[in-house]
């Protein structure tokens, strides 16, 4: 991996949103921030870039006001980048077949991800997601379907999942 990583910040009807992405564009951080160093905080160390610059990453950028004007599926196809170990990885992968429109819960994530049992590691996932929006955390909710845990807030939470259902 490069060394080097850009942000840019696009508007929102639920805030700003910050994405971090490596030199070949793939995410490594995204929320609804503007603040890029808060977003770097959360890169794994090993794939953490030594600098952090400012510029323009338009198809980024552009798929996440596709999302917001409908094209909700769009983020899942831009190419992420985190690291962590083998259950997370592949649970974030997993995340990403989770369609807009749909919810599953904690117990449903840990079985879609091969390990029923597993409700803590697939709620570790969500809280240790990085690129929110395109690993779609928002998704997975408490078994009663209560939104629970939400690194954004849960009224952010609760406005994707309204935007996704209609």
């Amino acid at each position: 991996m490069s060394d080097n990583a850009r942000w840019a910040t696009v508007s929102t009807p639920d805030g700003p949103f910050t994405i971090i992405a490596d030199d070949t564009e793939r995410v490594l951080a995204s929320g609804w921030v503007d603040d890029a160093d808060y977003l770097a905080a959360l890169i794994h160390s090993r794939i953490q870039p030594e600098t952090v610059r400012q510029s323009p990453l338009p198809s980024l950028t552009d798929a996440v006001e596709a999302y917001y004007a409908g094209e909700h599926d769009l983020p899942m196809g831009v190419p992420v980048r985190q690291h962590s170990g083998e259950f997370l990885m592949h649970a974030w992968e997993v995340l990403r077949t989770v369609g807009a429109g749909d919810v599953v819960t904690y117990s449903d994530f840990a079985q879609l991800a091969g390990n029923a049992p597993a409700i803590r590691a697939a709620a570790s996932a969500c809280a240790r997601n990085a690129a929110a929006l395109f690993v779609p955390c928002h998704r997975v909710v408490g078994k009663t379907g209560k939104l629970t845990g939400f690194r954004y807030g849960v009224d952010i939470k609760q406005s994707l999942l309204e935007r996704e259902a209609s």
